[in-house]
């Protein structure tokens, strides 16, 4: 069945919040994308439990996986992430249809410097298309249903993304790391969401690991300049110190914000960076009010 947005569907939460509650330590520069190599075990626990609390979607473990962290072993650990959300949908006791998104994240998210948090690089548009092709075609090679391209702080990297995807024959998501009504880069959002008005394998536009107040006014600006669904999943509404390489701050996010954005135009609706399965059940009890999706059992 192809993956299509015809009703609201919930996202998981933050990969990484969920390992490192399960004890990992995701210290180093590959991040969560480590486990692929070190205990990929750990990974389809992790989707399965986000499956289980009410998720619809896995994003896969990919966001920073990259030919520069992995080397030649780079192509197998893409394909891999795939495989292991798909075994995790397979292993749910669930009895509703789960999809997997493989997650491409930002150039910068490789330089694990907060990098994403800025954008403009100083790459060039070939330079940047010439990065994410290898890892977008080995991902898409594993068929998964639907293509994250998340996190993007940038118009000029969205760009090239858009390039890549334009020889890729699985539908897409593109979502945008904000501060406030503008681009991490500090583009206006109104340009950012028309890039992919006349896209049609894209079949959502919008943001994530943004602060769940930046959403209230992003979603209803993605979907009447794009003309098409929202996809929206902040971060908790903490902030990240890319030297202490952690999280501070206090915690906004409401679930009660969900019902808002869907009658705004969101049809992918979830969590991000320091969001684990609680929160995701909450936005699941608004997304589908009156049934109870974390106690069920696959058919």
């Amino acid at each position: 069945m192809a993956f299509r947005l015809d009703t609201p569907l919930v996202l998981d939460g933050g990969l990484s919040n969920q390992l490192a509650a399960a004890g990992h330590d995701l210290s180093d520069r590959l991040w969560s994308a480590r486990l692929l190599r070190d205990d990929p075990a750990a990974i389809v626990a992790a989707h399965r439990a986000y499956f289980e609390a009410g998720a619809d979607i896995a994003t896969t473990a990919s966001y920073q996986a990259s030919y520069a962290g992995f080397g030649d072993d780079a192509p197998e650990l893409l394909r891999l992430s795939v495989r292991l959300a798909r075994q995790a949908s397979f292993q749910a006791n669930v009895d509703r249809r789960l999809w997997v998104a493989a997650s491409v994240g930002p150039y910068g998210a490789v330089l694990a410097d907060g990098s994403e948090y800025r954008g403009r690089y100083g790459l060039s548009h070939r330079e940047l298309v010439d990065f994410h092709r290898p890892r977008i075609e080995v991902l898409a090679s594993a068929s998964p249903d639907v293509l994250a391209l998340e996190t993007i702080p940038d118009v000029d990297e969205a760009e090239a993304l858009l390039t890549v995807i334009a020889d890729i024959d699985i539908p897409v998501w593109l979502s945008f790391s904000i501060d406030g009504s503008v681009t991490r880069a500090g583009q206006p959002l109104a340009e950012a969401f028309a890039l992919v008005r006349d896209v049609p394998s894209v079949l959502a536009v919008g943001v994530n690991c943004c602060d769940p107040l930046d959403a209230a006014a992003a979603v209803p600006l993605a979907a009447a300049v794009s003309g098409k669904p929202v996809v929206v999943y902040p971060n908790s509404g903490e902030g990240w110190d890319p030297v202490a390489r952690s999280w501070d701050g206090n915690p906004t996010f409401d679930p009660s914000l969900v019902p808002t954005w869907i009658r705004d135009g969101a049809l992918l609706v979830g969590g991000c960076c320091q969001l684990g399965p609680a929160d995701i059940t909450a936005i699941s009890t608004h997304v589908n009010p009156g049934e109870s999706r974390s106690a069920a059992h696959r058919m």
